[in-house]
């Protein structure tokens, strides 16, 4: 397929996110359906939090539009041909858009979304996909997982799905980051002729630049939880089925570097709270973003920096995949004195304020 493809399956998911978002919007805010102001929020009105719903229909609007011409238009038969395996994506991403966009309307208990997000990863798991080797750190190679590979893929969608759920704390975060590791997906994916998880890349990457329009500072919408959990799950879902494809000791690494700063967040967020003796799930503003703040940036400035460093992690995912061995280990060095820099200025380690605290910054 060629860019010119992709582009215009980016086009499509990106206008119709355009085009649904003001509507979504004004329906949000008649029925009250808002993120209230007060507590840790900066906005100082309602603002709708169901923006996930133009991000989910875009996706869906690029897909449609790929199966229209690949049906009737002599395209390249790439979902046409997908199987039950590109079925169980599909599924598990409408239930996993479902269990978020309940959680907007409803809010659900923590226990009861995380069933639902397993329920959701299961049937991507029943579907045939799933991490069946990792790389041997050790000796180099690969270590056959067996039956244990169907905990670790779950563990594996679950955390993605997660991951940029828990970044979604500024205005463009969450969306930026996605269309970032979405577009080093597209990439890895493009290059192999992994065509289906290049596509849902494509229409992954309109959507969150279409929602883009809307959510970056000063955000009149927020995606909510049906939209990051969305989102993290499609990521999960096009890793496995692109990279992942690669019996290649690196595989895992490599999307898991793509989305390096918010599975870095969270395990930092991890370490904090045991380290000062506070409750793992507990709300604190000690995440890398509510550090930049802290250092002075505005919030435009301090998106624009994890912009960067999720930029540069994605360029560093692509070199370990095709590079030589002795570049990988350049790479992972670079990338390891970048994040132990950011970390030591940052303080995420240390003691952070806490969900009661006065003068928040958190959206």
């Amino acid at each position: 397929m060629s860019l010119r493809h992709y582009l215009a399956l980016i086009a499509v998911a990106a206008g119709v996110t355009v085009a649904l978002t003001p509507l979504v919007r004004s329906l949000s805010l008649k029925y009250g359906l808002v993120d209230q102001p007060g507590g840790r929020k900066v906005h100082e009105v309602p603002i709708s939090r169901l923006g996930g719903i133009a991000i989910f229909f875009g996706v869906m609007a690029a897909l449609a539009v790929e199966l229209v011409g690949e049906r009737f238009f002599g395209w390249q038969t790439a979902l046409i041909d997908g199987g039950p395996v590109l079925l169980g994506v599909l599924a598990g991403m409408v239930v996993i858009f479902a269990i978020g966009l309940l959680d907007d309307v409803v809010s659900l208990q923590p226990g009861a979304k995380l069933i639902g997000q397993l329920t959701a990863a299961s049937i991507v798991l029943a579907s045939g996909l799933r991490i069946d080797f990792i790389g041997n750190p050790a000796g180099g190679g690969l270590i056959a997982l067996g039956l244990l590979g169907i905990p670790v893929t779950l563990v594996y969608i679950v955390g993605f799905t997660n991951v940029i759920n828990l970044i979604d704390g500024l205005d463009g975060l969450a969306a930026g980051v996605s269309a970032i590791a979405g577009t080093s997906l597209l990439v890895l994916a493009a290059r192999p002729n992994h065509f289906e998880s290049a596509i849902l890349a494509a229409a992954l990457i309109g959507a969150c630049l279409g929602f883009l329009r809307f959510n970056f500072n000063p955000a009149s919408i927020f995606m909510g939880d049906s939209g990051s959990m969305f989102l993290g799950f499609a990521l999960a879902s096009i890793s496995l089925l692109g990279v992942m494809k690669s019996v290649a000791a690196v595989a895992l690494a490599v999307p898991l570097m793509i989305v390096g700063v918010p599975i870095f967040d969270t395990a930092s967020a991890i370490v904090r709270r045991l380290l000062h003796k506070r409750p793992i799930q507990e709300a604190d503003r000690g995440h890398i973003h509510h550090r930049l703040l802290r250092q002075g940036f505005n919030q435009r400035q301090t998106v624009v920096l994890i912009y960067i460093w999720s930029a540069v992690l994605a360029v560093g995912a692509y070199s370990i995949r095709y590079a030589p061995t002795i570049i990988n280990l350049i790479t992972f060095t670079v990338l390891g004195l970048l994040t132990a820099f950011m970390a030591y200025w940052l303080g995420l380690f240390e003691a952070a304020h806490h969900h009661g605290d006065e003068n928040p910054d958190e959206t």
